[in-house]
């Protein structure tokens, strides 16, 4: 019994819709970097909350005092390293937040990968002249 090619014609084009749908779902579509995107928004808030706690208590406790004084205080290797830490977790979270907002209100194809640079190139820039600035003041005084 052979089937006739008319039929066969049109279970392969439901076969192949059906792979392409399968194709997606395995990852030709935002499933896959979606979960690391998501999963680094997380870790990154979540490290941010001490490194935050610990700022705002030491941005309390230096008001007031000589630039000589918070220069001494950043020299000290924790104190520099956890502030350039809250710098680099900062900045990379916001990257990751304004990179979800550009995907999801920014709908023209060359608008969306220009903004999506242009946000990591202006937050790379950030955080590297945040963190001189940390490593000037903790080594030069």
């Amino acid at each position: 019994m052979s089937q006739s090619p008319k039929m066969s014609t049109a279970s392969d084009a439901h076969i192949a819709i059906m792979r392409s749908q399968l194709g997606r779902v395995r990852g030709l579509g935002s499933a896959r970097s979606g979960t690391a995107h998501w999963w680094a928004e997380r870790v990154t808030s979540l490290a941010l909350i001490p490194l935050t706690i610990w700022f705002v208590f030491v941005a309390l406790h230096l008001s007031g005092h000589s630039r000589h004084d918070v220069a001494h205080w950043a020299g000290h290797p924790v104190n520099a390293t956890l502030m350039i830490a809250m710098l680099l977790v900062t900045f990379h979270h916001t990257a990751l937040g304004l990179q979800v907002v550009i995907e999801d209100y920014i709908h023209v194809e060359r608008t969306k990968l220009a903004s999506l640079l242009a946000v990591k190139a202006l937050c790379g820039l950030l955080a590297l002249a945040s963190v001189i600035s940390v490593l000037k003041l903790a080594f030069m005084g």
